[in-house]
């Protein structure tokens, strides 16, 4: 293997058409295709990819009969031309908001159950920031580290548990979760002063797939309780679609976090059921991509995050 080439050389040689044609590689798989979508001609294309291949000191694909296939290195490069490309997105579009006056913008991922609390931190940050534009991904702790690792986000509420690289972020411990068990105002149970886990054994469950956090949590609940897990789930991780399946069929239950309970019920939607859960939750956290320079709306959501749980 050759020598791994220098920061100064990488800076010195590396060109944004070269890592524009690793990411069309990777979309494509072939140089042909790769080429056509760039402009380019495929003898143009390949002698960049092996500019580039020099430049780096690595083999980044492998050449086959069914095309180019990125090797380890090659994988590894791919991720973070698109890191490079989504940072390069950023800083135009960060440009454009200071030449236009307005408030730049922030990207921000949450599991379900920090919904209420996030949602809580935006309406504190625009008053801060009323010109600042926000998108809000809800999705699994494992999707959202996805959209980090891309650049796509700035951060997510979530949980590092599910990831297998922890030490590539930086995480803030925003809240310890609680959970509760909701369902239909019209379910069994729903009337009675206490809940056990065995009396909800004829509902049906909509839960998060397996080896999702909470649904590690719940499955650790029938452990301890000596009882079966439910079979026939409803999974899914739309707050959104849990609801509506809870409003329409009175023998669904299912387990989402105290804040997100207290919301739903507190406009009428669902009933909380009175069952005393023992298993501990994870906290969520507030997960970036180690190091990575965050503009300034970040730190004004951490502040607001943080001040929301003072008042608590």
């Amino acid at each position: 293997m050759k020598n791994l080439a220098s920061l100064n050389t990488i800076m010195s040689r590396l060109h944004a058409k070269q890592l524009r044609l690793l990411i069309a590689l990777a979309e494509k798989g072939s140089l042909l295709n790769a080429a056509e979508g760039l402009g380019l001609t495929q003898p143009g294309a390949s002698k960049a990819l092996k500019e580039l291949e020099s430049t780096l000191g690595v083999e980044l694909f492998l050449r086959t009969n069914r095309g180019l296939l990125p090797t380890p290195a090659g994988t590894c490069a791919i991720r973070f031309a698109r890191l490079i490309q989504a940072d390069l997105d950023n800083l135009r579009h960060e440009l454009h908001t200071i030449a236009s006056g307005s408030g730049g913008k922030l990207a921000i991922g949450t599991i379900m159950g920090a919904v209420p609390l996030l949602t809580h931190a935006i309406s504190r940050l625009l008053e801060l920031q009323p010109r600042l534009s926000i998108e809000v991904v809800e999705d699994t702790s494992e999707s959202l580290l996805g959209l980090v690792d891309q650049g796509r986000l700035d951060a997510a509420i979530c949980r590092l548990s599910v990831s297998d690289k922890p030490t590539a972020y930086d995480a803030l411990v925003i809240k310890d979760e609680s959970l509760a068990v909701i369902a239909h105002a019209s379910h069994p149970a729903a009337q009675r002063e206490r809940v056990e886990l065995q009396d909800l054994s004829d509902s049906r469950w909509v839960v998060y797939r397996a080896n999702m956090p909470m649904r590690r949590t719940l499955e650790h609940e029938f452990f301890e309780a000596q009882l079966p897990f439910p079979l026939h789930l409803i999974e899914t991780t739309s707050a959104l679609t849990t609801l509506s399946l809870l409003s329409r069929n009175p023998r669904l239950v299912a387990l989402v976090s105290v804040e997100v309970a207290d919301y739903v019920c507190q406009h009428g939607l669902v009933s909380r059921l009175p069952l005393q859960l023992r298993s501990p939750s994870e906290p969520y956290e507030l997960v970036s991509r180690r190091s990575a320079q965050q503009n300034p709306a970040f730190a004004l959501l951490v502040e607001s995050l943080y001040a929301i749980q003072q008042e608590n």
